[in-house]
């Protein structure tokens, strides 16, 4: 559950920002999002490594 400390006088608007931003790093909509269609074991594991590759390059061509 989220909690949203609100300041005494403080603006319902702000409050709301603050709470939007919390729920946005719980990650809860990404989750949903990931559950809402099923990706198979071999599809993630090969974006995983694909992932992967295109990291150790970026890191390739900061080193030259």
């Amino acid at each position: 559950m989220i909690v949203v400390p609100i300041k005494e006088g403080e603006n319902i608007e702000r409050a709301l920002k603050k709470f939007k931003r919390k729920f946005e790093k719980t990650g809860v909509m990404r989750e949903l999002r990931n559950r809402q269609a099923y990706t198979k074991q071999s599809v993630v594991r090969r974006e995983k490594l694909e992932k992967a590759i295109y990291v150790q390059q970026l890191q390739r061509e900061a080193e030259i």
